[in-house]
């Protein structure tokens, strides 16, 4: 299935949950020294009244925040065309412009838009791809609009986009001695927010299961933490088995069929494999040591984790069928909460140095680490599901908000919330 009628579907299969008051807005702190020009012409559109989303603006917003691009304004346009035989590239030399994006909205029945693009190169005088169509819901152009953002961004860059993907996050308002808590669902521009549990106790450790269709948590109840999965698309939630002491850190295998656990049933807290079709359970680590913060290796071979065992926290990881441990990392004076990209390249981590935590790549290959963000209190990063960028929770003006940095740390923009707290970002997978 398209990752654009996908989306269209989950959407409206979740119109009814309760939608947030406060939205994430992009604050673009810095990007890369170089950027490429381009220009996102307005989406022409032959219809009554006018469209309910502005694509092209949703298009450049995209684009601008990755870093990447310089868009052209539109008071600067010499002309706003939306068929190619229509533009005329010496128009778009003079602005500086090295690629145009043109593009128009038909309606083709009650309940859809057809959205028409094409990418222009301006020095070739030609297209880059060939026109692409696509059909989404009326109610739902936002996902049109990141899909053709996700394909300007391949074709220019040769990375997949991830515009049209979404992210979880655990907002926290209200009385600060009786707080409210929400686990939330957004695009990854922070638009569309939809409340996906909410407690009077903390909700913790959100992620996405392998292809975007669940969820898992930790919820307290009655002061007694609990692990929950819960289908995004229709709310059903069920509690694993809650065993004495801890349970937390759930983390999906790459294959869905199992999650990563942490347990203090048999003490300190180890590290538990909970088989979700069987309901068995198996433990990996047996140590005095508390392990914690399992995250699974992109092939399922291993689990990193951390662990105090060498005296301070340090990155671990675990081979999950010999059960041979090794630890990862050495530099900082701790490294906590792990993460490894897609492609098995970079492990990402909160690193601990003179009292300020930072974001840290750490190349697998040659074990060179990179500090990636200047803030004094960052955690929790999550990986975009291209490896591009990092989403992590921070503190801004004395208040908890998202924040995202590019794993070569030129690209940072940050996504406070509009009311509360925010923390505990979970990045989602592609859609596909």
């Amino acid at each position: 299935m398209k990752p654009y009628r996908f989306l269209s579907l989950l959407l409206l299969a979740i119109l009814t949950a309760n939608i947030a008051k406060a939205q994430l807005v992009i604050e673009i702190t810095s990007g890369a020294d170089q950027l490429l020009p381009l220009a996102i012409v307005p989406f022409n559109y032959g219809g009554e009244g006018a469209l309910s989303e502005d694509i092209a603006k949703i298009i450049e917003d995209d684009l601008k925040r990755s870093g990447f691009f310089e868009t052209i304004p539109r008071e600067n346009m010499l002309s706003l065309p939306y068929r190619k035989e229509d533009v005329f590239f010496r128009d778009w030399r003079l602005l500086k412009s090295d690629y145009v994006v043109i593009g128009s909205v038909i309606d083709t029945d009650a309940n859809n838009y057809e959205i028409t693009f094409e990418l222009l190169n301006v020095l070739a005088e030609k297209s880059v791809e060939k026109q692409t169509k696509i059909i989404v819901n009326k109610n739902d152009l936002r996902t049109g609009a990141h899909y053709v953002s996700d394909q300007v961004y391949q074709l220019l860059t040769g990375i997949r986009g991830a515009f049209n993907t979404r992210i979880l996050y655990v907002t926290v308002d209200g009385d600060p001695q009786n707080p409210t808590y929400q686990l939330q669902v957004a695009d990854a521009d922070g638009h569309r927010p939809q409340v996906i549990a909410q407690s009077k106790e903390p909700i913790l450790s959100p992620s996405w299961n392998s292809d975007g269709t669940s969820l898992t948590y930790v919820m307290f109840r009655n002061r007694r933490p609990g692990i929950f999965t819960q289908e995004l698309a229709t709310g059903k939630r069920q509690q694993l088995a809650q065993y004495p002491g801890l349970n937390g850190a759930p983390a999906w295998s790459p294959d869905g069929k199992k999650l990563a656990i942490v347990l203090s049933k048999d003490g300190n807290p180890e590290l538990y494999v909970f088989d979700l079709e069987t309901k068995k359970l198996t433990r990996l680590t047996n140590h005095y040591s508390i392990d914690t913060e399992p995250a699974w290796e992109p092939d399922g071979k291993g689990i990193i984790f951390t662990s105090d065992r060498g005296g301070n926290p340090q990155i671990y990881r675990i081979d999950v069928n010999d059960r041979v441990v090794e630890r990862i990392t050495f530099e900082g004076d701790s490294n906590t909460r792990a993460r490894i990209t897609p492609d098995g390249r970079y492990l990402v981590t909160v690193q601990k140095n003179a009292g300020n935590y930072h974001i840290a790549l750490q190349d697998m290959n040659n074990g060179r680490v990179q500090i990636l963000t200047q803030t004094y209190l960052d955690e929790s990063p999550s990986i975009a599901p291209n490896g591009s960028m990092v989403i992590y929770a921070t503190t801004h003006k004395g208040k908890g908000v998202l924040a995202v940095v590019s794993v070569d740390g030129l690209v940072k923009y940050r996504l406070p919330s509009t009311a509360g707290e925010v923390r505990e970002p979970a990045w989602s997978p592609f859609f596909n």
